[in-house]
């Protein structure tokens, strides 16, 4: 059905979300941080990446970048608790960078899976 690396430093969401891919038939990788995605990326041939924004050592929007600039036509879910503050919204600049999609923590099953199917139709 598709391989996706899921970016989270929150062990128990990372988690969470790789278990909701893998119940649904994807192939699924995991990665802690940007710089742990960008190996993994490199690693695996990757259909989706689905990356928190807010993570040590490499957060999500300068991963986003850096893939793009690997692979431009990757295709980017991106996730956040801190959506915006009132004079920031991250998963807006996210998308500037190159996501596709979005979504807001907390999320449910469904949106997942929609925006996976969604991203790779």
């Amino acid at each position: 059905m598709g391989r996706i690396l899921v970016v989270d430093d929150e062990e128990l969401v990372r988690e969470t979300l790789c278990h909701m891919l893998e119940d649904a038939g994807y192939e699924v990788f995991e990665a802690t941080n940007g710089n742990e995605a960008l190996q993994a990326f490199e690693e695996q041939k990757i259909d989706v990446v689905v990356t928190d924004i807010f993570m040590p050592e490499k957060e999500g929007l300068e991963t986003i970048a850096e893939l793009r600039q690997r692979k431009p036509d990757v295709k980017i879910i991106a996730v956040s608790g801190g959506g915006g503050d009132g004079k920031l919204d991250y998963l807006d600049f996210a998308k500037r960078f190159g996501a596709i999609s979005v979504l807001t923590k907390p999320f449910l099953r469904e949106q997942v899976l929609s925006a996976v199917k969604a991203i790779l139709d």
